[in-house]
C-alpha cells in the first residue's frame, strides 16, 4: 500500500514544473522515509545527562582575543544566516514576522543588518515542497492548487541541503568561511558571540547548539541528552507518554534549545553529499481552505547527532529573546531594553534577573490592535507581573511597578490616563486609578 502511494505521488510530483529536480528528489525522499515508518525510538533507560564537556558552561569559555587583527581573522571565517520562516500568524501578520517594527522604527531585519554592519565596521533561501492532500495522498499543486497555498517550506532542517543546492555553500567555502551561525530572525538575543566562535575554531567542533537554563515557561522545549555516546536533541514528541512529566521537569532536564546553531561548513558539505542527515520527521497536518493537507518537516537542531565533536554551550538567558507574541513585543519595545548598534541590551537599572511576566488578553493578540491600544509603551523596569483583559487602552508616559492586574468590566472601555503610575494594584475601573 505504501509503495503504491509513493509511486502515484512520485508520478504526480514529476509533472510539477514550479520546483527544481533537487526539490523533487528531496521531497520524495522525505515522504518515502515517512511512509516506511522509519523512526528511531528513544530508549528512556539509555538517556544520560550531558557532562560539562558535552554541554560546556559559557563561563568556562576562554575570553576572545582582544587584538583587533585576531578578531578580524575569526570573523572572516564566519557567515551569519537568519531563519526568516516565521509568518507571525499568531500575531495577525500576513507576511514574515521579521518585518514587524521592533524599536525606533527598525524592524527585525533592519536590526540584523545594523548588527552585521556594526561588526564589519568595528573589525574592518529555502526549498518549497508541495502540500499533500491527506485523503488522496497526492500533491495539492497537481490537483490545481498552484498558488502559494499549495506549497510549504519544509522546516529549518532544510537549511543544509538548501545551502548546497543553491551554490551558497561552495561560495562560502571558496571565500574562506568555516562556520555558519544560524538563528531565528525573531530572536533579538542571537548576536555573534566571539567567545563561542573562538572556542569552536580552536576545539574544531563541527556543530554547537546554544542551550539555556529552562524555566517553567520553557518546559516543552527540546533538550540535549547524551545517548549511545553521542549528543542528541530530545523533543517532547519523542518522549513516551509515561515520561512526559519527567521531561517537563526543570529538575532533571535543566536546559533547552535556543535554536542558535553554529555549524562547520565543510561538515555540512560532507554530510549532505553522503545523504546522511536523516533528521526526525515532524508530520504537520493542517486544514487550508477547508482541505486537510499534510506537511512533512525537519528541524535543524535534530541534525546535531550526525556531526563529529558536537557540543552544546549553556549560554546566559540574554541570548534567548524571542518575539512569539505581542507580550514579547511589549518587553522589547519597553524601557527594559536599550538599542545600540542594532543590539538590544537589557537595561542595567533592572535589578531582577528575570523579565516581568506579561499576559495580554485577546484584544491585544494582533500586532495592529496591540499597537493601537498603547499611545506609548509603559515603563516596566520595576514591574514583576502584568495581566490585562478586556477593552483596555493605555495613554502615554505610564509607569507600571510590582504586580499589576487591569481587567475592564464587560462592555466597558477602560482608559489608563497619561502619566499614571500604577504599583501593586488590581484595576477594574476608573475609580481604582
Amino acid at each position: 500500500m505504501a509503495d503504491e502511494k509513493l509511486a502515484k505521488l512520485r508520478e504526480a510530483v514529476a509533472g510539477l514544473t514550479q520546483i527544481s529536480e533537487n526539490e523533487k528528489s528531496g521531497f520524495i525522499s522525505l515522504v518515502s522515509r515517512y511512509l516506511s515508518g522509519e523512526e528511531e525510538h528513544v530508549e528512556w533507560g539509555k538517556i544520560h545527562t550531558p557532562t560539562d564537556e558535552v554541554v560546556v558552561p559559557y563561563d568556562a569559555l576562554e575570553a576572545a582575543p582582544e587584538d583587533i587583527e585576531e578578531t578580524k581573522k575569526l570573523l572572516n571565517k564566519l557567515a551569519v544566516l537568519k531563519l526568516n520562516g516565521g509568518l507571525g500568524t499568531t500575531m495577525g501578520c500576513t507576511g514574515p514576522k521579521s518585518v514587524i517594527e521592533v524599536r525606533n522604527g527598525f524592524t527585525f531585519l533592519d536590526l540584523i543588518v545594523i548588527q552585521i554592519e556594526s561588526l564589519n565596521k568595528k573589525y574592518g533561501s529555502n526549498s518549497q515542497y508541495p502540500r499533500v492532500v491527506a485523503d488522496e495522498f497526492l500533491p495539492w499543486p497537481s490537483k490545481g492548487k498552484t498558488c502559494k497555498d499549495g506549497w510549504y517550506p519544509p522546516g529549518h532542517g532544510d537549511i543544509f541541503p538548501s545551502l548546497m543546492n543553491s551554490g551558497k555553500l561552495d561560495l562560502l567555502l571558496s571565500q574562506g568561511k568555516e562556520y555558519v551561525f544560524i538563528a531565528n530572525s525573531d530572536n533579538l538575543g542571537a548576536i555573534v558571540d566571539m567567545k563561542i566562535l573562538n572556542h569552536l575554531i580552536h576545539k574544531q567542533n563541527e556543530y554547537c547548539m546554544e542551550v539555556t537554563p529552562k524555566t517553567l515557561a520553557d518546559v516543552k522545549g527540546g533538550t540535549l541528552i547524551s545517548y549511545e555516546d553521542r549528543v542528541q536533541l530530545l523533543e517532547i514528541a519523542q518522549v513516551p507518554d509515561a515520561h512526559v512529566n519527567e521531561f517537563k521537569s526543570i529538575e532533571k532536564f535543566k536546559i533547552f534549545n535556543t535554536n542558535n546553531l553554529w555549524v562547520n561548513l565543510k561538515a555540512i558539505k560532507r554530510l549532505v553529499e553522503a545523504d546522511a542527515l536523516k533528521m526526525e520527521i515532524i508530520p504537520n497536518p493542517k486544514e487550508v481552505d477547508g482541505v486537510k493537507v499534510l506537511q512533512l518537516e525537519t528541524a535543524a537542531g535534530a541534525a546535531i547527532r550526525f556531526f563529529d565533536h558536537a557540543i552544546g554551550i549553556n549560554v546566559p538567558r540574554s541570548r534567548f529573546l524571542p518575539v512569539k507574541a505581542t507580550s514579547d513585543l511589549q518587553l522589547v519595545q519597553s524601557d527594559l531594553y536599550t538599542l545600540v548598534d542594532g543590539f538590544v541590551t537589557r537595561n542595567s537599572a533592572r535589578t531582577n534577573p528575570s523579565n516581568p511576566s506579561i499576559e495580554l488578553g485577546p484584544e491585544f493578540k494582533k500586532v495592529g490592535s496591540f499597537l493601537g491600544r498603547f499611545k506609548s509603551i509603559p515603563s516596566i523596569v520595576e514591574l514583576d507581573s502584568l495581566k490585562v483583559s478586556g477593552d483596555v487602552w493605555f495613554g502615554s508616559s505610564i509607569t507600571l511597578k510590582g504586580k499589576v492586574t487591569i481587567a475592564a468590566k464587560p462592555g466597558v472601555k477602560l482608559e489608563i490616563p497619561d502619566g499614571a503610575v500604577i504599583e501593586n494594584k488590581d484595576i477594574n475601573g476608573p475609580e481604582d486609578l
